[in-house]
Parts: C-alpha cells; sequence; structure tokens
C-alpha cells in the first residue's frame, strides 16, 4: 500500500486529485458544470500547460478569443499563457479531466521510462 494510493471520487462539481493522491509531478481535476453555465472566471498560466479530456457531453472553450467548441471524446492542450474559459451548451451539462503538468518537463515517455522485470 505504501507505493500507491486509491480513493473513490465524488459526486462533486469539482474534485482536485492534488492532496487526495499526494501527486507530485501534476494537478488532476475532474469538472463538471451544468447545461447553460460556465467556470466563473477567464485564466492563464505561468508555467503549466492543461491538457483537458472530455468525458461527457459538450460545450466549448474561448481560448484566446478563439471558440472551439468540445465534445465528448475530444481532448485538448492548452499552453501556459493562453487565456481559456470553459462553457457547457445551453442543452448538455459537461464532464472534463483537467491535468496540469509544467510545460517542457517530460523527459522520459512510456518505452524509455518504463523498467520491464
Amino acid at each position: 500500500m505504501s507505493n500507491y494510493k486509491k480513493i473513490a471520487l465524488t459526486d462533486e462539481p469539482r474534485v482536485e486529485l492534488h492532496n487526495q493522491l499526494g501527486l507530485t509531478g501534476a494537478e488532476i481535476s475532474i469538472n463538471t458544470l451544468p447545461p447553460n453555465a460556465n467556470v466563473p472566471f477567464v485564466h492563464s498560466h505561468k508555467e503549466n500547460e492543461e491538457i483537458y479530456g472530455i468525458i461527457s457531453g459538450k460545450g466549448k472553450v474561448i481560448i484566446d478569443g478563439e471558440e472551439v467548441l468540445i465534445n465528448s471524446g475530444d481532448w485538448i492542450r492548452i499552453s501556459p499563457k493562453a487565456k481559456r474559459q470553459f462553457y457547457s451548451s445551453n442543452d448538455s451539462s459537461i464532464t472534463y479531466i483537467c491535468i496540469q503538468v509544467k510545460e517542457n518537463s517530460l523527459t522520459e515517455f512510456t518505452a524509455t521510462d518504463a523498467v520491464i522485470y
């Protein structure tokens, strides 16, 4: 058990996994917006890129003034300095995963970082 930590998700509209899993290299959150809602702020980052995976529903994200439609199954990467804001559609909620990591920090990939026994 000392080499892993398992949790069960709740039905909260936003769950941050940083503290719950003791993450040291990434921030991951699960987010749900009800129909006709939005994240109540525009934001960017100093160093961290964000990768969003749309789990269910549909909506849009406005990135540096450009409207990008998003649907279940889509993945999108946003550079740190890009200004972004997420919206659900008028007729659908949207649930997405947000993975936040320091840009250009990945030095090893699955095949080169793996130790095969």
